[in-house]
C-alpha cells in the first residue's frame, strides 16, 4: 500500500550526542534476494529484509509472476522458487514497479529470456521519467523486442526472447546494468560473458557464488563474469546486513555535528559500496570499521564515528561506481569544509529519480553556498562554519528520497528553516530515518 503523503518541517539545530543504532537493512541485497529466490529450486530463506517501499513492489512483482512468498515473521520471508523459466503472466497484463530502478531493470534482465512473456511495464511518476535506452538495447541483444519501437521510457509492452542466446557485454558505471545482462544470461543458451573495467557493485555475483557450475568469475584490473546458461539454481539463505548508503546519512549527520559519537552495528562493508567512506578517510575523518566478518560472500562490520574537521574534498570519475548514492551527502560536507571542493565524472547523476547534482546545488544555495556545475562537474566553494537560521530550505515534490534526506540533514545541522515536500518518498529506502534520527535528537514536525 502506497504511503500517506507528508512534508516534513525543520526549525531548530540538533544538539550533540552520543549513540548506538541500527540503520535499515540493505535494499540492494534485499531486492535481488526475492528475485534470485524466485527463479532458484526450492525454497529460500531471506531474513532482516528492508520492507521499505521498493522492496514491497518487488515482493508484489514477483507475486503477480507466480511466486509464492510467505512472510514467517518481522523481516523473514519464504521464497518458493520454481527455478529457470518458470516466472509467468497472462499475456498483456501490468507490472508496475513503482519507483524502483533497481527492480525495474533487474527484472526486465529476467524476464528478456524468460518463455512467452507478453507484459506492459511501467512505474511511479518518477520513474516513467528516466530513460532506459541503456536497458531495452542490452536486453534486446538477447532478442527482447519493446514496443512502441524507439519509445526508451516507461510505460512500454515487452516481449521476451523467443530464442535467447548468450551475449558479450562490456559493462559500464551501472551495476543494475550489469546485472540484468547477468539475470538475462542465466536463461539464455551458451555463455554469457561480461568485461568489468571499472568495479560495480557486486551483489549479483556474490548471491551466485555458491552456484559454481552457473558463474565464474575472473578477478583483476579487467573483471570477466562468465555465466553458463540454463543451469539449476540453489536456494538462497542470507540474513541481510545494514545498508551502507543508510549509514552514510548518519556517518554524515556526525562526522559534521559538534562533539557527537555514533556506532552504527552490522552494515554492509562490501568493497563496490563504501567509496563515500574510503574518500573521507583519506581526508583523516575519524572513521573506524570493528568486528569484521564475512556472510553469504558479502563483508559486513560496525561503524565508529566522531565528529571532526575536515578538508575539502576532490573526487574523479573512478570513485563514482563505489560511491553513486552518496555523492549528495559528500556535496554536504562540502559545503562545511573551508575552500573549493571539486566533484569529477558526475554526470549519471542526471539519470536518477531526479538531477541529483542540480537538485542539491538549488538547496545548497538557499543556503548561501556557492556551486558551479556542468554536465560532468560540480564545483562547492565551502564555508566551513554555517549558520542558517535566516535562511529558508524548501524541497519540492521530487520523488527522490536522498535529496529529501539530505535536506534534512542540511536543515538541522544549519537551522534553515526547512519545508520538504512529500517525504514519504524516503519509505522506499530508509522507513526508519525520523525515528532513528529522532532517537538521536532532532526536531521536526509532520505535516499531512
Amino acid at each position: 500500500m502506497k504511503a500517506e503523503n507528508f512534508n516534513i518541517a525543520v526549525k531548530d539545530k540538533i544538539s550533540f550526542f552520543n549513540k548506538t543504532i541500527n540503520v535499515d537493512s540493505d535494499k540492494s541485497l534485499s531486492i535481488r534476494s526475492f528475485l534470485l529466490g524466485s527463479i532458484s529450486e526450492n525454497i529460500s530463506y531471506v531474513n532482516n529484509v528492508l520492507e521499505s517501499d521498493d522492496v514491497k513492489s518487488t515482493i508484489a512483482v514477483c507475486r503477480k509472476l507466480g511466486v509464492k512468498i510467505n512472510k514467517i515473521k518481522s523481516q523473514s520471508y519464504k521464497i518458493f522458487g520454481n527455478g529457470l523459466g518458470s516466472l509467468s503472466i497472462k499475456k498483456n497484463s501490468k507490472l508496475n514497479f513503482a519507483n524502483s530502478g533497481t527492480l525495474a531493470r533487474l527484472i526486465i534482465g529476467i524476464l528478456s529470456t524468460t518463455p512467452n512473456i507478453q507484459v506492459k511495464i511501467t512505474g511511479d511518476h518518477s520513474l516513467n521519467k528516466r530513460n532506459m535506452k541503456k536497458l531495452i538495447d542490452l536486453t534486446a541483444k538477447f532478442g527482447a523486442t519493446f514496443l512502441p519501437k524507439n519509445k526508451d521510457k516507461f510505460p512500454l509492452t515487452m516481449i521476451s526472447s523467443e530464442m535467447p542466446i548468450g551475449i558479450e557485454y562490456k559493462a559500464g558505471v551501472s551495476a543494475q546494468l550489469k546485472s540484468a545482462a547477468i539475470l538475462a544470461g542465466l536463461n539464455s543458451y551458451g555463455d554469457t560473458i561480461i568485461k568489468e573495467k571499472v568495479s560495480s557493485r557486486d551483489h549479483t555475483e556474490n548471491l551466485l557464488m555458491n552456484n559454481t557450475q552457473v558463474i565464474k568469475i575472473k578477478k583483476g584490473l579487467n573483471k570477466i563474469i562468465r555465466v553458463h546458461g540454463k543451469r539449476r539454481l540453489r536456494p538462497i539463505h542470507i540474513n541481510i546486513s545494514g545498508d551502507p548508503s543508510s549509514a552514510a546519512f548518519f556517518t554524515t549527520l556526525t562526522l559534521l555535528n559538534k562533539n557527537s559519537s555514533i556506532i552504527i552495528r552490522n552494515v554492509g562493508l562490501n568493497p563496490t559500496r563504501i567509496g563515500f567512506y574510503r574518500i573521507l578517510k583519506k581526508q583523516k575523518a575519524k572513521i573506524r570499521f570493528i568486528n569484521i566478518k564475512k556472510e553469504n560472500n558479502e563483508i559486513r562490520g560496525d561503524i565508529i564515528v566522531k565528529s571532526c574537521s575536515l578538508k575539502s574534498i576532490k573526487t574523479s570519475a573512478k570513485d563514482y561506481p563505489s560511491t553513486t548514492d552518496e555523492y549528495l551527502l559528500l556535496f554536504c560536507i562540502a559545503a562545511f569544509t573551508k575552500g573549493t571542493s571539486i566533484f569529477k565524472g558526475i554526470s549519471d547523476l542526471a539519470n536518477k529519480e531526479s538531477s541529483r547534482a542540480h537538485e542539491m546545488k538549488i538547496i545548497l544555495n538557499q543556503i548561501g553556498i556557492k556551486c558551479n556545475l556542468t554536465k560532468n562537474e560540480m564545483k562547492i566553494f565551502g564555508k566551513g562554519k554555517i549558520d542558517a537560521r535566516n535562511k529558508k530550505i524548501s524541497v519540492k515534490n521530487l520523488g527522490d528520497h536522498r535529496v529529501a534526506m539530505c535536506a534534512f540533514i542540511l536543515a538541522i545541522l544549519t537551522g534553515a528553516q526547512t519545508n520538504i515536500k512529500n517525504f514519504e518518498t524516503v519509505f522506499t529506502s530508509s522507513p526508519s530515518f525520523l525515528k532513528i534520527m529522532k532517537s538521536l535528537g532532532a526536531k521536526f514536525e509532520i505535516q499531512k
